[in-house]
């Protein structure tokens, strides 16, 4: 297939492009500088969908950037660049005169409240109760398109864990000094996936056409809270992990409202991703912690 992906060039989009290519598809990213196999937000806008099978939308200001101030500007670009991005592909596909079979949005598990007792699959309510409920809302509405012409899926991501990047990035330092551990209480659930499995699901949703709505991009493991993730994160990297990083210090760095995604969490299963036939490769948290920190 011809696979059009919008921020591609990012951690999630250089994964699902290079699986994409492993398996004899052709990809044309979309970003904000032209280039060759490239095509910019601006040429898309204005010349509408080049010619292919599928589309992906990754694109997003990164919201736990800790040089950022979690203030009015910056929220306001956290929201544009995942709302316009998303308006002018899904546009784009709705004006094209032969559209894409399939078109795939990753948001994320921000949806569902954040609980130390519910469970979450991707029938559970949610999408209304924060900035990143609401945020989770308005992007996936941006997405949809009239009709039935196009397959559409929506996979909602928990923490992505990979080499060069993601959450991980921010902790090894920390973790390899020994001054790694829980944040807050470390009750909290923590829903993550291996970014191998995260750019698996996408592909699954492009290639199997009996997959449509709603995913969960989260391990199948038995639920993770933050304090065994910080203990599995310890453990492969062969370093004690006990040393917790009070909530006030979050709150300090992060600001109050963004600080709730690190605090607090959520236990969601991926009930639809399992029936729809994904077949994981990192299932367990000590398996995948034990690659991305090899």
């Amino acid at each position: 297939m011809r696979v059009l992906v919008g921020g591609g060039t990012g951690f999630i989009g250089t994964a699902l492009t290079q699986l994409l290519r492993a398996r004899g598809h052709e990809v044309t990213l979309v970003s904000r500088k032209p280039g060759p196999g490239r095509t910019t937000w601006d040429e898309l806008a204005t010349s509408g969908l080049p010619r292919c099978e599928a589309a992906v939308n990754l694109a997003g200001e990164n919201i736990l950037n800790p040089l950022r101030r979690w203030n009015e500007t910056f929220q306001k670009e956290v929201l544009s660049s995942r709302l316009e991005t998303t308006q002018i592909l899904a546009r784009a596909i709705n004006k094209a005169p032969q559209p894409p079979q399939a078109w795939v949005l990753v948001t994320g598990v921000a949806y569902y409240q954040p609980s130390l007792t519910a469970e979450y699959d991707e029938d559970s309510p949610g999408g209304d109760f924060d900035f990143f409920s609401n945020l989770v809302t308005k992007w996936e509405a941006a997405a949809k398109l009239p009709g039935e012409s196009t397959r559409q899926v929506v996979v909602r991501s928990g923490v992505v864990l990979g080499r060069g990047g993601g959450a991980i990035h921010h902790m090894l330092l920390p973790f390899r000094l020994g001054l790694g551990g829980p944040i807050g209480s470390g009750h909290q659930f923590f829903p993550w996936i291996h970014i191998r499995d995260l750019a698996g699901i996408l592909v699954h949703a492009l290639e199997a056409s009996h997959v449509q709505g709603v995913l969960n991009g989260v391990a199948p493991a038995p639920t993770t809270t933050n304090a065994e993730f910080a203990k599995a994160l310890g453990a492969a990297l062969g370093c004690p992990a006990f040393i917790p990083l009070p909530g006030m210090v979050v709150q300090a760095v992060f600001g109050r409202e963004r600080a709730i995604m690190l605090l607090e969490g959520q236990k969601v299963v991926p009930r639809k991703t399992l029936a729809s036939g994904y077949r994981y490769s990192f299932p367990e948290l000590g398996a995948a912690l034990k690659e991305v920190v090899a």
